[in-house]
């Protein structure tokens, strides 16, 4: 396709899916399809066609939903509608995964194969359908599906699937895990758990929906009271009625009793520091978006959970979504936020469904809008939907995604505090540091600051999957010891013999299984040379070939480089080959030549990056051969 508007027009099913989205088009130059003499002497551009950019990606997700991928012709209407030039469309258009803009069919079937799902059978699943039913899709190629000429629509056998190999699907605790995803009029997505080859075929050929996967599938548990889980499984996550019968909306009532700045004193006092692997204090964020010049502020949930063998942020979202709407109101209230998103990552659906239900109920009751709570404080939120790229985890990724860009990282400074989301001051918090905002400000920052240790207040989730017994996710106080948590989760499944565990997924660290005493704390994993990341613990039986895992963290980096920075973008590549030619034996200056120049590209990647993912993209594979010593020379 030439990165120009060609002659191609939009199907009645494309033209309509977007004007749902965008609404209608006002005249003929934005889209319509008969021209008046109106369209002669009235003309919307500039400022107000430029604020309308954020639109971009809701409008190309809306033909992918619609058609099951994105056409020549919808894409060009989809340019006219939002003025924007073709060649960036296009940028935003091929960056995500989860779209497409080759012609396939309606129904698609994407198969975990990531390493917590590896390990419980996922080969097996694509060995099964590569034999007996067809290649996987290659990520955003045809596939073997006729194309039609340039600027038609091509015609696919709607009643037969296709099915392509993804990166984790936040399914790990029901691995092997897929995500079926029919395009139409109502878009059909449903998350399954415990796959196998014949279901992933009868599903191919047009068979029964699943059922989602709910909260209630994986195991929740924890040392002492629950505070962030307490709700999952016993009050109905769609009824704001049960919600408020459960204690909903009473620290809401408490933070507008307490003021802008008690909130932020709580906040404060609890020592709450953000969950999403940063660790960075939350009442200071909040701080210093409140004492910002700029009156217009923004809060975004950052519920883009990609991380290998992370699934927490789901069950809350699907769990508990009353009280991260909740959560985020209080927030917004400490910092005088106007507008606040949920960015939640493409392959949650029933999180993002659950969510959009919350919000709605909310609103209808006062909850939110020009008058929450019939107070003076006027607040509204979104949900704005991921389309499958990893690094729009990174928070200033999400500022470019939500604006209608490429999901790329900025350089810091300037930072979100002071210019953020459309330039303006915003806080980040990821779905776990809101859970805990609930309970700090019932019980007291004092009360919460108490749990844990000195360092590390609070209590903290882990998402224990890959060989043990009962995997799901465990609430325990900062401070329990690895072990522990391994006990809670029934011990080792598999073989029964412990090998090693990831923790802190792809971005973390391995350790051993004579490291089971190391204690989950900031400062004692800092000091032993690991990290908590964002509470990952995928554990491995003497039977896996760690080498394989490793090789598999290592092509998912390659495949989630935005590729922005020369270190992330080129060392991520020369990583993978490096550690493919170990594997293959045919290795450049031996394995320890080999390991040397691991060493080398680590280093740049971690001091030349622009972001988090290529600055700790090495860290796994840097751990696996000195913890491990998986290659030993």
């Amino acid at each position: 396709m030439d990165i120009k508007i060609s002659d191609a027009t939009p199907s009645p099913d494309e033209r309509d899916a977007v004007d749902r989205r965008l609404g209608p088009p006002r005249a003929s130059w934005d889209g319509a399809e008969l021209r008046t003499a109106r369209d002669m002497h009235v003309g919307f551009g500039g400022k107000e066609q430029r604020d309308r950019r954020h639109l971009l990606l809701p409008a190309l997700q809306a033909l992918q939903e619609r058609i099951g991928w994105i056409s020549e012709g919808g894409f060009n209407y989809v340019c006219e509608r939002l003025s924007v030039p073709p060649a960036e469309a296009w940028g935003v258009a091929t960056f995500y995964m989860m779209l497409s803009t080759q012609p396939r069919p309606r129904r698609v079937l994407h198969v975990c194969d990531d390493i917590a799902c590896k390990v419980k059978g996922a080969k097996e699943v694509c060995r099964g359908l590569r034999t007996h039913h067809s290649p996987p899709l290659p990520h955003g190629v045809v596939g073997g599906h006729s194309e039609e000429p340039r600027g038609a629509h091509a015609t696919l056998n709607e009643h037969h699937g296709a099915w392509t190999t993804s990166p984790c699907l936040g399914l790990c605790d029901v691995a092997p895990a897929g995500l079926l995803i029919e395009a139409g009029p109502v878009v059909v997505e449903r998350s399954i758990g415990e796959l196998s080859s014949e279901y992933a075929m009868g599903l191919l050929g047009g068979g029964a929906e699943p059922d989602d996967v709910l909260t209630q599938a994986t195991t929740i548990g924890g040392i002492g009271a629950l505070r962030l889980l307490k709700r999952i499984g016993k009050v109905d996550p769609t009824s704001l009625d049960d919600y408020k019968a459960s204690g909903g909306y009473k620290a809401l009532e408490k933070a507008f009793q307490l003021g802008p700045e008690g909130v932020i004193r709580e906040v404060t006092e609890a020592k709450l520091l953000g969950r999403g692997g940063a660790a960075f204090p939350t009442g200071r964020k909040w701080e210093a978006v409140r004492t910002q010049p700029e009156k217009t502020r923004y809060i975004i949930c950052n519920a883009d959970e990609s991380e290998p063998g992370t699934f927490k942020d789901r069950i809350l979202l699907t769990g508990d979504p009353f009280a991260l709407v909740e959560a985020m109101t209080i927030a917004a209230f400490a910092a005088g936020c106007s507008r606040g998103y949920f960015y939640i990552r493409g392959e949650y659906p029933l999180a993002a469904k659950r969510v959009q239900h919350a919000i709605d109920m909310a609103r209808a009751a006062g909850l939110l809008g020009p008058t929450v709570m019939g107070t003076s404080f006027a607040f509204e939120i979104e949900v704005r939907r991921g389309a499958g790229a990893y690094i729009c985890g990174e928070e200033t990724a999400i500022f470019e995604s939500i604006e209608g860009k490429r999901g790329e990282p900025r350089n810091k400074p300037p930072f979100p505090v002071q210019h953020g989301l459309f330039n303006k001051p915003t806080i980040m918090n990821n779905v776990e540091t809101l859970a805990n905002v609930l309970p700090i400000i019932i019980d007291g920052g004092a009360a919460a600051a108490r749990i844990g240790t000195e360092q590390s207040a609070g209590t903290r989730l882990f998402c224990l999957s890959g060989h043990v017994a009962k995997p799901g996710v465990y609430e325990v106080p900062m401070g329990t010891t690895l072990g522990e948590l391994m006990t809670l989760a029934g011990g080792v499944s598999g073989n029964g013999t412990l090998q090693c565990a990831l923790l802190g997924g792809a971005a973390g660290s391995f350790v051993r299984a004579d490291e089971m005493g190391l204690i989950l704390t900031h400062e004692d994993t800092r000091a032993a040379g690991v990290s908590l990341g964002s509470g990952v613990v995928v554990a491995f039986d003497s039977s896996v070939d760690m080498k394989d895992i490793l090789h598999r963290i290592a092509k998912f980096f390659r495949d989630e480089s935005c590729g922005q920075c020369v270190p992330c973008r080129v060392g991520t590549v020369r990583q993978e080959e490096a550690l493919h030619r170990i594997a293959t034996k045919k290795t450049i200056g031996g394995v320890k030549g080999e390991l040397a120049l691991l060493e080398e590209i680590g280093l740049a990647m971690k001091d030349g990056s622009i972001c988090g993912l290529g600055q700790t993209a090495y860290a796994a594979v840097e751990s696996a051969i000195k913890r491990l010593n998986l290659y030993p020379v």
